[in-house]
């Protein structure tokens, strides 16, 4: 089979724990041929330890869309140039994997998909959690109608304390916000999409600053303390999302919050036959999804437990970075769909965005 020639634009801490050993773990399909980073040692190391032979260096992204050799660009930037990197890319003809979210608002996340529309090109976005495989069974589930009608859900990105110390995570200049951009976009993406209901009518939300330049929040941190001097982002946010058929999705996201149940990438489903829990996070040792329905006169709890951790918590590429890569890397030789479309994702920055509005105009956003 034909290896794609790849193209990685950002060689920091995403691409190290996720795009890498992913795209390593897939050699049959794919090869390594080029690496850009503003900091030029850092794609030079990411091309002697992962680069094909004679694999190519840039500090200029743009330089690695002229290269005629690279055919799929891989985007692991900071989040507000996405949309830049993605729109050169397609008019480069270049087919794109573009990391979580798809952009920091709605107005770039939209130009990023008509510039895809006009290109003939492959677009997805990186939502790996998608592939784990108690999600995998929940959405099958949800398709196969056993949980009935779904009018209610929680999409759960709540960390006690593990805000990212590394990186730009802190910096709302390059990143646009912080944890419901940074993992409250998985959560409800998981949960959009195993109730495959993206039509909104509108959004409510609420964001809080609360810890993030408190000295003392700083402790007991998974990654080290942070630098209040230097935390510009959001600690927690909450959003009420309505739909056009009725039903609500309540959404939590935060790095640093006073409670007990950290649950992130994970989700709550209520419908009229069934329900059905994620529990996936800092307080849970190994993912589980348990259904909970009626039988035979009582109420029953039925659980699967599935080894492994999510991909950019543990540290690693983690098997669904892996799987995600590879079907990718086949929707690209095939031609065929790649599981996360770029609507969806669309969709969910839209929510994401909605929510900020809604804070700062202290009014609900109608869509």
């Amino acid at each position: 089979m034909k290896k794609l020639k790849v193209g990685i634009i950002g060689c920091g801490g995403i691409a190290n724990q996720k795009h890498f050993p992913a795209l390593k773990n897939n050699e049959d399909l794919n090869e390594m041929v080029a690496f850009c980073d503003i900091i030029e040692e850092r794609a030079e190391k990411a091309a002697k330890e992962y680069g094909a032979d004679g694999a190519r260096v840039y500090t200029d992204y743009k330089e690695l869309l002229a290269d005629p050799e690279v055919e799929v660009v891989h985007i692991c930037t900071p989040n507000v140039s996405h949309s830049e990197i993605a729109i050169a890319a397609f008019e480069a003809k270049k087919h794109v994997y573009c990391e979580k979210p798809m952009s920091h608002c709605t107005e770039e996340a939209e130009k990023m998909v008509e510039a895809w529309k006009k290109s003939g090109m492959q677009f997805t976005i990186g939502y790996q959690n998608r592939f784990r495989a108690e999600v995998q069974n929940l959405h099958a589930a949800c398709e196969k109608g056993e949980l009935g009608e779904i009018y209610y859900g929680k999409a759960h990105a709540v960390r006690r304390r593990a805000v990212p110390t590394w990186g730009v995570f802190m910096d709302k200049e390059q990143q646009g916000g912080g944890p419901l951009i940074d993992i409250g976009t998985h959560a409800l993406d998981i949960t959009l999409w195993c109730m495959n209901n993206y039509d909104v009518d509108s959004v409510t939300g609420s964001v809080f600053y609360k810890l993030g330049n408190l000295p003392q929040a700083t402790e007991g941190n998974l990654f080290g303390p942070w630098d209040p001097e230097t935390y510009e982002v959001e600690d927690s946010a909450m959003g009420f999302i309505k739909m056009k058929n009725g039903a609500t999705i309540n959404l939590e996201a935060s790095w640093a919050l006073n409670m007990l149940d950290s649950r992130e990438a994970s989700t709550t489903l209520c419908g009229t036959e069934a329900g059905a829990e994620i529990h996936s996070g800092m307080s849970y040792p190994k993912n589980e999804l348990i259904y909970n329905r009626g039988r035979n006169g009582q109420l029953m709890e039925e659980t699967i437990s599935p080894t492994g951790s999510v991909a950019y918590f543990g540290g690693g590429s983690g098997e669904e970075g892996t799987i995600d890569n590879r079907q990718w890397l086949e929707a690209v030789l095939n031609g065929t769909e790649p599981l996360v479309k770029p609507e969806e994702a669309l969709a969910v920055t839209k929510v994401l965005d909605a929510i900020y509005r809604s804070a700062k105009e202290n009014r609900e956003i109608k869509f």
